[in-house]
């Protein structure tokens, strides 16, 4: 992965970690750079997993892909937020 690859992940892993958090309802309890963190990884695994499945590399936008990374967002923000609670 080149380096502008890994800049547009870490852009897109932003977008991504706050539509995780804004798909969730209700008030979260972790802060922004939590959420942002969750993105950027979300965003990695997400490709990776769209990826092997077949469907990162698509004429346009690839709508799997996002729906993909933001569910992982969502699913990371909620089990960050549990473990924090625990705590």
């Amino acid at each position: 992965m080149e380096i502008s690859g890994i800049i547009s992940a870490i852009v897109i892993g932003i977008v991504i970690g706050v539509l995780g958090r804004l798909v969730l309802p209700g008030r979260r309890r972790i802060g922004v750079l939590w959420t942002i963190g969750v993105g950027i990884a979300a965003a990695f695994v997400g490709t990776g997993i769209a990826a092997g499945l077949g469907v990162a590399d698509t004429k346009g936008v690839d709508w799997i892909e996002w729906v993909i990374q933001i569910a992982l967002a969502a699913v990371g923000v909620t089990a960050l937020e549990r473990f924090k609670a625990r705590r």
